[in-house]
């Protein structure tokens, strides 16, 4: 078969030999290729799903999701929460201990909770655990936690990628360097991390969970480039890999060996505009650019139809999700509005991306060839992970250089507040979070604290209602689409797959 490229075989080829030049590896060794670097393998520090989704490899949290994101007990065994909400007793389980020896228990719980809600720390999660008031180990097993305020999501934020539980002995020699040298009660152990090429962790065999893992070793391995990728699983370099090439899909599809896997996902595409910044201060000139992408031309063009357009800025498929009236395809109403704003000559910008992939590049040049119909000239960036901690989640509004930035975001807790709160809260402004916008609205922020302070549900979907309304109505972005997670793997590998939050499931995962 013939792979074809665009216009980088030598590229390709050196890739794939590097893959077949690695050292062998053991038997059931499983190679995955994922869309792009990691950031840490510290998931408190970790603002991007694919590095939190490597670090299951080696962590584990007090709570998990299945592969329908319904919330289930892992180092825990249960929990109870006071009548007012600000109390959580978590019954642990018993017998586990971490990779280096040390005993999980309450005070492990304790030491990992006290770093992640100390603000002092500038951990990248803070925001997630920043409710936490106090944690306190009342035996080996148990565990109270006392927040500042009623969270009524909180065992969601315990379910979250990013709480895993640290070994307090490897915290402790480690510190700030903890994200190179994980250590976990996961199922694997982590070996190497060559952060140009893979990260490798093998089967741990002091597992709590007997029988387990099946895999000897997996090799996770960052490969930008689509067609590469494909190629890789294509020749058996690699077993499994994501996110697959939407315009190569039809064809894996047809590959005997290959297993192609489409599964819904909480994956919302947008582009913010930083609202601090001319001209996106003017809402007429968000609201041109709104009325300026075709959205079913964008699903198709860089996506081959695996994907939908956005209804909202929630997923539909996420709790209190408001779904609006699809945005309408009008270049002469939005060269009217950039009219009415002062803009009749359209302006020059920028437009960032979060991941350099050929799918985001086709987001890129698309979005650019439908503003230039309007007058905007637009100069595209892909940024690879580096790039993005660096200019747009280490900086700040004074100094940013964020005007548009094409990125997208799961709630990784499976409910509304951390699909609205980390993008729209003023307290969620870079650093601190993800709010690329720096949009800020009191309303909006009322609603979205008040939210929390109620465990009455009509109330809270009221609350969540009222700061999507306003929020669709100051613009402070383009809703795009909501993806379709497209996999493949071979068919030697079996119980390896994607979560709707663009996570990895692999605890089944075996190779015959």
């Amino acid at each position: 078969m013939t792979i074809r490229t665009t216009g980088k075989w030598l590229l390709t080829a050196g890739l794939l030999g590097s893959c077949a030049a690695a050292p062998a590896f053991a038997a059931k060794d499983a190679v995955i290729a994922v869309g792009s670097n990691f950031t840490t393998l510290d998931p408190y520090d970790a603002n991007d799903t694919l590095s939190q989704a490597v670090a299951k490899s080696f962590y584990q949290g007090l709570f998990g999701f299945d592969k329908d994101m319904k919330l289930v007990n892992v180092l825990a065994e249960s929990y109870q929460a006071s009548p007012d909400g600000l109390t959580w007793t978590i019954k642990l389980r018993p017998g586990i201990r971490f990779q280096d020896g040390t005993e999980f228990n309450a005070e492990a719980v304790k030491v990992n909770l006290d770093r992640a809600s100390d603000e002092d720390n500038h951990l990248k999660r803070y925001n997630l655990f920043k409710h936490i008031a106090t944690t306190e180990a009342i035996d080996a097993s148990t565990v109270k936690i006392t927040l500042k305020q009623p969270f009524s999501a909180f065992i969601n934020i315990l379910a979250h990628p990013a709480a895993a539980m640290i070994s307090p002995t490897a915290l402790k020699k480690y510190g700030k360097e903890i994200g190179f040298h994980p250590v976990g009660t996961g199922p694997y152990q982590f070996v190497t991390w060559n952060q140009t090429d893979f990260v490798k962790v093998k089967k741990w065999d002091g597992y709590w969970k007997k029988g387990y893992p099946k895999l000897d070793s997996i090799t996770w391995r960052p490969i930008v480039d689509n067609n590469t990728r494909a190629a890789m699983l294509q020749t058996g370099v690699a077993n499994f890999a994501f996110p697959i090439p939407y315009e190569q899909a039809k064809l894996l599809e047809k590959n005997g060996k290959l297993d192609l896997v489409s599964t819904p996902s909480i994956m919302q595409r947008y582009i913010s505009f930083n609202v601090t910044q001319k001209p996106f201060d003017n809402p007429k000139v968000r609201e041109a650019i709104n009325y300026a992408i075709n959205r079913q031309a964008l699903s198709k063009v860089a996506f081959a139809g695996y994907a939908t357009p956005a209804t909202g800025i929630v997923p539909p498929s996420i709790a209190y999700a408001q779904r609006y009236p699809a945005i309408e395809y009008n270049p002469a109403k939005a060269r009217e509005l950039l009219k009415e704003a002062g803009y009749a000559n359209g302006f020059s910008t920028t437009l960032w991306s979060s991941h350099n992939h050929s799918t985001a590049q086709k987001v890129l040049q698309f979005t650019q060839q439908q503003l230039a119909q309007i007058g905007i000239k637009v100069k595209v960036t892909a940024m690879d992970a580096g790039q993005r901690a660096a200019e747009v989640e280490g900086k700040g509004q004074k100094e940013s250089g964020v005007r548009m930035f094409y990125t997208g975001w799961s709630a990784s807790t499976g409910e509304a507040d951390w699909a609205l709160t980390p993008l729209f809260a003023t307290a969620s402004w870079p650093p601190a979070i993800f709010n690329t916008a720096f949009y800020s609205n009191e309303q909006v922020d009322n609603d979205l604290n008040d939210a929390l302070k109620t465990t009455d549900s009509a109330k809270k979907a009221q609350l969540y209602k009222d700061a999507q309304d306003r929020i669709w109505n100051d613009r402070p972005w383009a809703p795009l689409v909501v993806e379709k997670l497209i996999s493949a793997n071979t068919k030697s590998l079996t119980g390896f797959y994607m979560m709707p939050d663009t996570s990895f499931n692999f605890d089944e995962a075996d190779l015959k």
